[in-house]
Formats: structure tokens, C-alpha cells, sequence
């Protein structure tokens, strides 16, 4: 079995910034990605009006928070294991959140205290659920 080395095996996770998706209204579609160390994810603004930021005290210890600008594509490199909680500012509390998980959820406790506003709070309950701790 050959091993190969840095980022050649990376992949890169499509999310859509939408109006409306399949979850319902103001959502990133898909809002529940598992990636592997050194995998890309890229955020589309699909529909005008939204950004991708990362939730304080919902990111790995020693990783980068992240914030794209408004209408804007924004591409982040995953590269510390754990749960990243991510939402779109201007609807955060109409519950257009994400959870990305990257190899082994280290940082599951700490993100689940973290408190959210309106529907972000539900629908996080729902992503963190989803969550494996195998």
C-alpha cells in the first residue's frame, strides 16, 4: 500500500449559502460535513446576503477562526481535528449554522457549551447529535 504525503488526497467540501434549501429557509446546504485533516471547505454564496464565520469557543484549540466577507466566496483549510461551528452572521439566530467535524471530535464537550441565539440553538442540538465519538 503506497502512502502519499501533504495535501494530495485533500478534498474539497462544496457548501451553499441559500435562501432556501432543503432544510428550509437560510441555510448552508449541506450543514453537517465530516473531513479529514488537511481537507478544504468551501463556502458559495449561492443566494446575496450571507457570509461564513466561525463561532467562538466552536473551533479546535490552536486553530484559526475565520470570517468571509458578505456575498463573498471563502475557502478554509481544515487543519486541526475537532468541531468547527460556523454561521452566517446576519442570520445566526434564524439558525443558519454548520457543524464540520474533521477527524476525532476532541473539542465535542466545549462545543456544546457554547450558547447560541433563537433557531441556531435547535438546530445545533440536532448537528451535535449527528456527532460520533467512535
Amino acid at each position: 500500500m503506497a502512502l502519499f504525503a501533504g495535501n494530495a488526497l485533500a478534498a474539497d467540501h462544496q457548501v451553499q449559502m441559500l435562501n432556501k434549501g432543503e432544510k428550509g429557509a437560510m441555510v448552508f446546504q449541506p450543514d453537517f460535513i465530516q473531513a479529514a485533516p488537511g481537507d478544504t471547505v468551501t463556502f458559495l454564496p449561492t443566494d446575496n446576503g450571507h457570509d461564513a464565520e466561525s463561532i467562538k469557543g466552536m473551533i479546535p484549540e490552536g486553530a484559526d477562526a475565520f470570517k468571509g466577507k458578505m456575498n463573498e466566496q471563502i475557502t478554509v483549510t481544515l487543519d486541526k481535528e475537532g468541531l468547527y461551528g460556523v454561521k452566517c452572521t446576519p442570520h445566526y439566530g434564524m439558525g443558519m449554522v454548520a457543524l464540520i467535524v474533521v477527524g476525532s471530535p476532541g473539542n465535542l464537550e466545549e462545543a456544546k457549551a457554547v450558547k447560541h441565539p433563537g433557531k441556531a440553538k435547535k438546530v445545533f442540538a440536532e448537528l451535535l447529535a449527528q456527532v460520533s465519538t467512535d
